[in-house]
Order: structure tokens, then sequence, then C-alpha cells
């Protein structure tokens, strides 16, 4: 029995088609032609293009090469793109032949992510280093993993169109390239050669005093390492501002380059040709190479060798680029320019070692505009290093230290901006304006916040106009449009003026300081909420719920709210900024205070001028302009100033700083801590009171005795230690709570930081330390964010 008859029909294979979003950090990375190469890798047509959601791909074939295709989208990615989400959709399929890629559409809101600046790639150094590449020597090599992003966007979807390099036509070779699926430049946005530019001038002032002139006898940048091997202080156009720069081992130059700057003996960062250049001078662990040497370069303070710390007869750099800080800020070079001024093999020597510090008056943001640089840094700089390509952002450095093997950011900028976090709660669309110190601002939906770059200190115009195009500029770049903004409590901060200012009817949310400090710990480490944490905020300054400045809290917190459960006690702070300036007032308040004796030789009366200490005395004792504070930050300041290491402060933090590398060089057969005198409540259910009182007795009697300065350091330091865990047992013992959120500018200080980690872990408790935003007034944005998300909406007007 013969069976049915065969078909003549040919098989036809079952085709499928789907539509792929991504979303993430997926433009500007080679995310594109990574689709494209992988869609074509397993024979499937179809096409992609950048969208404002993200990058959106369809794809048809065979249903197993599609599946292979949705699995491997993500897990392949190109090394800088950050893939968030992938969703998949079935779409009918229509029979293309090819793969292409579509031009980028415009529709729709922003859901993309801007992928921030990047160091050169080893691929590209390799071009700039080879005589017979043509881009041997170019200022601007780029590629598709690496180059400026962040800085050159001017809105989405992110094609050339919308960056700085609008106005930089392809030659013939660039347009190959970037249209070429195989090469490494293929839809590389900012791609560039010596014959489509940008271009590199140097401009030197002329005798007559007209505006500087461009040199046009010899090279560039040949020239600028001249300049600068001979003494020159140069004006560096890079890719979020100008830098400052000058020859760092020329501690004449350094000096002069701090009196044009009004500097004082705050630190300069220094940038490195390589790692070999510096190995002599700090102490480098993995955690450290691996950030000098990643794409986002920031400044890493690394800790000086032993016989480079202050006090100690240290070489030219650690004396010149950062007197009195126990740490140098080091970075390796990012744009191909910063290689070219260290030098490429056979280059005629010249500085290896350079101070790159920010473009700017002191107390302004970083000059952008090209223009403004000539005008703002000419009494700063000798030249100027510049070029014909925008700056649509500013950006400053980020700045990164390592304490106990973790990365702790400083200052968040470039290299980490405009990257967002994610939230372990959902949020309202919301704008968190930040505090009036390191503003920073945040821009919050769902479960995603984006904080921007560095902008800095609110007390200069500059700065809040600065603020303001921070504003704008990234909700261009975001999907966010803010329904509600948040704030803080202080009543002449110049952020919450701008929010009350900008309402326009939505509500804004006050959110008190610390329990904003304490909130950002609490979300960079996924915490939902649902239990408090004892919050450990010490910082300078912050304004309190009962009018005082506080600054040395124990907190019960969770987003909701919060309890202040401890406190150092109170102590005037005469004369407001003054105080913080001057900390020797902040030691003779405390020793008042204390009913401490100090007519016998102490060095804080000493600095004291009689005069000022006479009004002191007068101003203490009828309490005229002495808000009472509880900062721990002040407390260090007195100290510092008490033990003779520092008594007038000419930037933020430097007693405090200058506290620390007294600590470090104590020798460490010394255990002794000093103790603080911890009060019970005054009324039930009222905050326990740390009395410094008996620290500062001792301190004293140490001092009269003879006790060397930098012992007396380590012993407060460990009174500091001691102090927070008691006050964490107690809180343990009262609420139940085991969790500990270290936070504040005080917990910059990598010294305390890690002992108080140490001895709270060791005894049980989970510690929350910051490693995506900064401990201090840089992270108070993310935390009005969350805290905000919390509260019932309220009109808060300044007072």
């Amino acid at each position: 029995m013969s069976g049915p008859s065969p078909s003549t029909a040919p098989a036809v294979a079952t085709r499928l088609r789907r539509r792929v979003t991504v979303r993430g950090v997926v433009q500007g990375v080679g995310f594109r032609p990574y689709v494209y190469s992988l869609a074509t890798a397993l024979d499937l047509s179809g096409h992609v293009t950048n969208t404002p959601q993200g990058v959106i791909a369809e794809v048809e074939g065979v249903p197993a090469a599609v599946a292979r295709f949705c699995d491997r989208i993500a897990v392949d990615a190109p090394p800088l793109a950050r893939v968030d989400s992938v969703h998949h959709q079935d779409v009918p399929a229509t029979g293309d032949a090819a793969f292409t890629i579509l031009a980028s559409r415009t529709d729709g809101p922003a859901g993309t992510l801007i992928p921030p600046d990047t160091a050169t790639c080893a691929a590209c150094l390799r071009e700039l280093a080879d005589p017979a590449d043509r881009r041997h020597r170019h200022p601007f090599v780029n590629c598709t993993h690496c180059g400026p992003r962040f800085t050159i966007v001017t809105g989405l979807p992110y094609d050339r169109a919308h960056t700085t390099m609008a106005g930089f036509a392809m030659c013939r070779d660039c347009a190959r390239e970037y249209a070429d699926p195989a090469d490494r430049r293929f839809h590389a946005q900012p791609v560039a050669c010596p014959a489509c530019g940008p271009r590199l001038r140097l401009l030197v002032p002329r005798p007559d005093g007209g505006p500087p002139r461009p040199v046009t006898d010899a090279d560039p940048v040949a020239e600028a390492r001249r300049l600068l091997a001979h003494g020159a202080i140069l004006a560096v156009k890079g890719l979020g501002g100008y830098h400052l720069a000058c020859d760092a081992t020329d501690p004449d130059v350094v000096a002069r380059l701090r009196r044009r700057k009004s500097r004082g003996d705050k630190p300069f960062a220094v940038m490195a040709g390589s790692l070999d250049d510096i190995e002599h001078l700090v102490r480098l662990a993995p955690e450290e190479r691996s950030l000098l040497t990643g794409t986002s370069r920031p400044i890493v303070l690394l800790r000086r060798r032993t016989d480079t710390l202050p006090g100690t007869e240290a070489p030219w750099p650690a004396l010149a680029v950062a007197p009195g800080s126990p740490d140098l800020g080091i970075m390796l070079p990012y744009t191909p320019l910063h290689h070219l001024l260290l030098g490429l093999p056979g280059d005629p020597e010249g500085p290896r070692l350079l101070v790159m510090t920010s473009g700017n008056v002191s107390g302004e943001p970083i000059v952008t505009d090209d223009e403004e640089a000539v005008q703002r840094l000419e009494h700063l700089a000798d030249a100027w290093l510049t070029h014909d390509r925008p700056i649509h952002v500013p950006c400053d450095d980020s700045v990164v230290r390592v304490v106990d093997a973790k990365p702790l950011i400083v200052r968040r900028a470039r290299g980490y901006a405009p990257l967002p976090l994610t939230l372990p709660v959902p949020v309202r669309p919301s704008l968190a304006v930040g505090g009036d110190l390191k503003n920073v601002l945040c821009l919050g939906e769902d479960r995603r916040a984006w904080l921007s770059a560095h902008i800095g200190d609110m007390d200069d115009l500059a700065t809040q106009r600065a603020f303001e195009r921070a504003v704008t500029q990234l909700e261009s770049v975001t999907p966010v449009r803010p329904e509600l903004l948040a704030a803080d409590r202080h009543p002449r901060y110049r952020s919450v003026r701008f929010a009350v200012r900008n309402a326009s009817g939505r509500p804004v949310v006050r959110v008190q300081h610390h329990h904003a400090h304490v909130a950002a710990a609490m979300a960079e480490h996924g915490l939902d909420g649902s239990r408090p944490v004892i919050g450990v905020a010490f910082d300078g300054t912050g304004y309190g719920d009962d009018g005082a400045v506080w600054g040395g809290e124990f907190l019960l917190a969770d987003y909701d709210g919060f309890t202040r459960i401890g406190h150092l006690a109170y102590v005037p702070l005469p004369g407001g900024d003054a105080a913080v300036h001057r900390p020797y007032r902040m030691a003779l308040a405390h020793l008042r205070t204390a009913g401490i004796d100090r007519s016998d030789g102490l060095a804080c009366v000493a600095a004291c001028p009689p005069g000022e200490l006479r009004v002191l005395e007068q101003q203490l004792e009828r309490n005229v302009n002495c808000v009472p504070t509880s900062s721990m930050g002040r407390l260090f300041d007195a100290v510092s100033s008490l033990a003779g290491v520092c008594h007038r402060a000419g930037y933020e933090a430097q007693a405090a700083v200058e506290l620390e590398a007294a600590a470090l060089r104590a020798s460490g057969g010394d255990t002794v801590a000093y103790a603080f005198a911890v009060r019970a409540p005054e009324s039930d259910g009222g905050p326990v009171r740390a009395d410094p009182s008996p620290v500062l007795a001792a301190i004293v009697d140490d001092l009269r005795a003879g006790m060397e300065p930098a012992l007396v350091a380590a012993r407060f330091h460990r009174a500091v230690t001691g102090l927070v865990h008691r006050v964490c047992v107690l809180a343990r013992e009262r609420h139940g709570v085991d969790t500990v959120a270290l936070t504040g500018g005080v917990f910059l200080n990598s010294l305390l930081s890690s002992a108080c980690a140490k001895s709270l872990g060791a005894d049980g408790f989970t510690v929350l330390r910051h490693h995506l935003v900064p401990p201090g007034d840089g992270g108070l944005a993310l935390g009005q964010l969350v805290v905000a998300a919390h509260v019932p909406d309220r009109i808060g007007d300044p007072d």
C-alpha cells in the first residue's frame, strides 16, 4: 500500500519579525553599529535607529536567529554601553532584504541616557603616536569608544546635528569611516581629523596690551610645552571647561599661581604623564590604580608616602602643590591634547607633572566660553591654548578617594555625570535643588535620579546663573518634567529662593539638611525605607529645626521623617562665618563653654590678636551674634587650633584636613582615646547630648604637659570614633535598629570613616557609607528627592 504523494511545493521557513527597544546608555557608545553587526552576523534583516526613548531595532528572520539576537543584545553590548532594559514586541513581517541603519527619529519624550565624557582609548592613542597615521598628533582624535559626549550634547537623539560638532563638516575620509559598519568610527558623532577640524590655537598677550594674538609661526602644542617648561601659566581648554596649567615641579610658578588665584594653601590637582611619574610620591593600591587608568579618569586623592607627609622633609610637589594635606590629588591624561602636552615618545623633554586646576576666578564657576576665558582669566594666565569646538555643558573634574578598598566620591562630575542612579522607591517627576555649598541639583522620576555635574557655591551671581542653566540643560536630556520641587529648610539659601520663585504653583517640599544626608545614603544603598536607620550626620553647617546650626547629629530616620536622638552639645558660633575662617574663635568658644582656663599659653589664645580677643570675650559674654551650633566640623576646627595645627582656614575644612594629617603622623603605639560625656536626655524621648568638655580638658592637660600635636590629633580622632560607637549602641538598645549610615562632609575624613566603620562593624552593625554620591552637600539633592516623595505636598516660602 502506497503512502500519500509527497508535496511538490517548496518548504517555506517561518519568518518572525520583532521590535526591540533598548533603554539605557545606548547612544554615543557605538550601539547601533553593534546592533548592525549582530543582526547581519545572524542573517537577519530589518533596521535600527536612535530615538529620544532609546535605540529601537526591528529584526526579521528565522525564529531561532531572532531569539539569539534578543538573548545577546544586552550581554554583548559595547564597553561604554549600559543597558537598563530591553523590551520585545512581535510585529508583522515585511520581507526586508537587508539590515540598515535609519536616520534618527526626534519624536516623543526623551528616555535615553547620555553617556559621560570618556578618556581616550588605547586604539586612538596608538593613532595619535603613529607618524604614518593620518591622525598623528591630532588633538581631537576619538572613536565610538572614547571622547567627548555629555559636554558637547545640545539635544536628543544623540546625533552629530545635536552636538557642538554640528558645525564641522566631515571630510571625505571621515565620512567614509562614519558610514562603514566595519570601522571603529561607524556613527561616531565627534569623529574628526586634521582635515575637518576642530583646530587648536595658542594665544599670547600683545606687547601693547591689546587682545591676545594667535601664534602662527610655531606648532601650538610645541610652543605651549616650551612655555610650560619656562615657568608660564597656561589656560588650557578641555572637555568641560578651561584648566589653569603649570609645571608642578617648579615651586616658584606654583606659588605664583596661588597668588594670582588667591588660592591660599588649598591643594592643587596634578596631572601626571603616567603612574611611573608618581609612585615615588604616593601609595597606590590596586583600586586606586584602576580609578586612575579607567575610562572616567577622576582626580584620585592618594595618601602620600610617609616621608612626604606634612611636617616631614617632603619632596617638592608635596610642599608646593598640597601644603598641609595628607593627600595628593592625581589624575592621568584623559584627552589627546593632555597626552600631547605631557609629551609623546620622542618629544623633547618637558614637565611630566602639571598642576591642572579649574580655570576660574576663586568662587566662580569654571570658564567654558572662549571670549570669557580671555577676559576672566587675563590676570591668571600667561597664554591660552584653545580650540574652536564649543563646550555646551560645563563639567569640572570628578574627585574620588578610596577608603577601605572602595571608592568614596568627593565631587561627582566629569566621567560620572549625567549617568542616573537607580532609586529603591518610585518618585513623582521632581526637581531637588540641593544646598548652597557644593551645589548639585537632581531630577528624578519613577526609579531614576539624574544628578547634575558639580556646580559650586551659590554665593556668587555667576554660579547662580550656572545653576539655572544646569536645570534647563538637564531637563533637555531627560524625560523629567518636574511636578514638585524639593529644597533645604534654610530660610536664606539661594537654592531655596530659586525653588520658590520658579514653583509656578507646584508644591515645594522643604527637607531638613541632615535628614537629606541620611536619606541619600539610604537611597544609594537601595533601602526602601520600610525600616529606619541610625543616621550619623556630621558636617560643618545645616539649618536645624530649632533655628540652631546643626552638624553633629544622630538621627533615627527613614524617608517619611526623622527623630533627633542625639547631638553634640551646643556652643556659641561667634560671628558666624568669621568663626569658620578663623578656627581659633571656635577653640576659644569651646574652652569658655567648657569652663576651661585659657590663660596659660595655649596656641589658640596666642593666635587671636589682642584687640579681637577683647571683642570676642564681650561677644561671648553678651551672646551677641552667637548662634548656637552642634557642628562636628566646627569641633574639628576648634581642636585643630587648640593643638596648634591650624588657626586660619583659607579654604573649606582646611583645619580639619590638617588635623587628619597630623593624626596620621602619630606613632602607632599609642591607643589612648579621649572620651566625650554622653548626657541623658533633658526630657523623656529627647536626644542625648554629647558634651566635648572632658575631651577639651584632656587635650589642654596633654598640651600643657608637652604632648606633640600629632598625638593629640590621633587621640581626638579615636574620641570621635568612640562617641559614634557609644551613641549607636544606645540607639540600638532603645530602638532595636542595627543599621548605621555615616554621612555628611566630616566623613570625607578617611581616617575617621574607616575607624567608625570598623568599630561599628565589629559590634554587629550594618554600616552604610557613600560610594555613588558625595557624603557632603554634593549628595544632598538625592536625599531631598526621595524624602520629598514621601512628604505631603506643601508650599514652603523662605522666611
